[in-house]
């Protein structure tokens, strides 16, 4: 914070009224390809975050400075446009450019920075976005419902910024609250906080190094398997809309009518919607080690089911497995690259470090990245 606000005050000149808002990433626990089948997620905000500190100004313009890029955007807020100069700039205008529909903003001068690692798939895109409107809410004086500031800062993304994410991101980095994973049924927008008591255990998330490039294609065909699948299993299961309307029984019952590819697709996505449910009861319960197996099983089936693994995720989840102390490990986020999740004891930690850093670059020639996450609370503003 020291540095953001001498930052600020070496591009700007001291305030008399400084902001600073605050948009956490994310990791996901289990729940992975369930999202835009209706289905079911458990993620945490981590305790890494896009922070952005500032203060209004007298007329409509607004000027961004990203320590992290070393870049300064300027754009008026009666002409929001995307820049192609300065891309990470369009989080921030997508977001003020919805906010205009709703509410009047000042004119902005801020300073962004943040310690998400950006495309290890921790959702640095939703924090930024999340920041943003809690900043602009904060300096606009108004008050935002924080279910709808989670569709609009979607919204902005979807529509602004080009990318069909899901809304778990915003949902986590607006919601999130300290040792509890959220529980979000993605079709109705419920959600549940589920308290974690760790007790003597961690999450250890580790960035495989590999960019996910096979994401976006890959993304498109399992959607549209998922699609299949559904048109197929509503001929003997009237009524249903998404994957997430099939119930266990259901698709063992009626798995033969689909070709081998889709019913793979279909029974990753039908178990892993059970798996967050049996997960919430096992934190419920304090199972640690019930939660534990079922990451193992969400890793397996996706690698094995709905194919998005790759070999360097499956090389971590196996050193972490033969880690003594860890209960579960999987890969978490859309696959084919990013980040593992490990539930381990903390005991083990050190060792679990050590073989990673040991291991995996001896077998693939990568650097790894470990991140000892906490679940964190959500996002949040204030005046300085």
């Amino acid at each position: 914070m020291e540095n953001l606000i001498k930052a600020y005050n070496t591009r700007f000149g001291p305030a008399e009224e400084l902001f600073r808002a605050r948009g956490p990433g994310r990791v996901n626990i289990i729940g992975e390809h369930t999202d835009y089948n209706d289905g079911f997620v458990l993620p945490i905000a981590i305790d890494r975050a896009i922070t952005i500190v500032g203060t209004r100004r007298a007329d409509r313009q607004v000027q961004a400075y990203s320590l992290d890029f070393n870049e300064l955007t300027q754009f008026s807020l009666d002409e929001i446009e995307p820049s192609r100069r300065e891309p990470w700039s369009n989080y921030i205008r997508g977001v003020l450019l919805y906010m205009q529909e709703q509410f009047e903003l000042p004119g902005m001068n801020l300073i962004v920075s943040g310690n998400i690692p950006r495309g290890a798939g921790l959702s640095s895109s939703a924090g930024f976005e999340v920041a943003t409107a809690m900043f602009a809410e904060a300096v606009g004086g108004f008050s935002m419902d924080p279910v709808e500031m989670v569709k609009l800062c979607q919204r902005a993304e979807n529509e602004f910024v080009g990318v069909n994410c899901g809304i778990m991101d915003q949902f986590i980095s607006r919601l999130g609250k300290a040792d509890c994973a959220l529980f979000l049924d993605c079709r109705s927008l419920e959600y549940e906080l589920v308290p974690m008591t760790l007790g003597d255990h961690a999450f250890v998330v580790t960035n495989s190094a590999v960019r996910r490039g096979l994401v976006d294609s890959e993304y498109n065909k399992r959607r549209a398997e998922c699609e299949e699948g559904v048109s197929i299993l509503s001929t003997v299961l009237p009524g249903i809309q998404k994957l997430r309307d099939v119930t266990v029984e259901d698709f063992e019952k009626h798995r033969g009518l689909l070709s081998p590819t889709v019913a793979k697709r279909c029974e990753h996505v039908v178990w892993e919607n059970q798996r967050v449910h049996d997960t919430v009861k096992a934190f419920k319960a304090h199972d640690l080690a019930g939660a534990g197996m079922l990451m193992n099983e969400s890793h397996d089936s996706l690698r094995d089911l709905y194919e998005v693994s790759c070999k360097e995720l499956d090389i971590l989840t196996e050193i972490a497995r033969k880690t003594p102390g860890v209960l579960g490990s999987r890969m978490t986020g859309a696959g084919f690259g990013g980040c593992t999740i490990t539930l381990v004891a903390q005991d083990h930690l050190t060792q679990l470090c050590d073989n990673i850093e040991k291991d995996y670059p001896a077998r693939t020639g990568l650097k790894p990245e470990i991140y000892i996450c906490a679940a964190a609370d959500g996002a949040s503003a204030s005046k300085l």
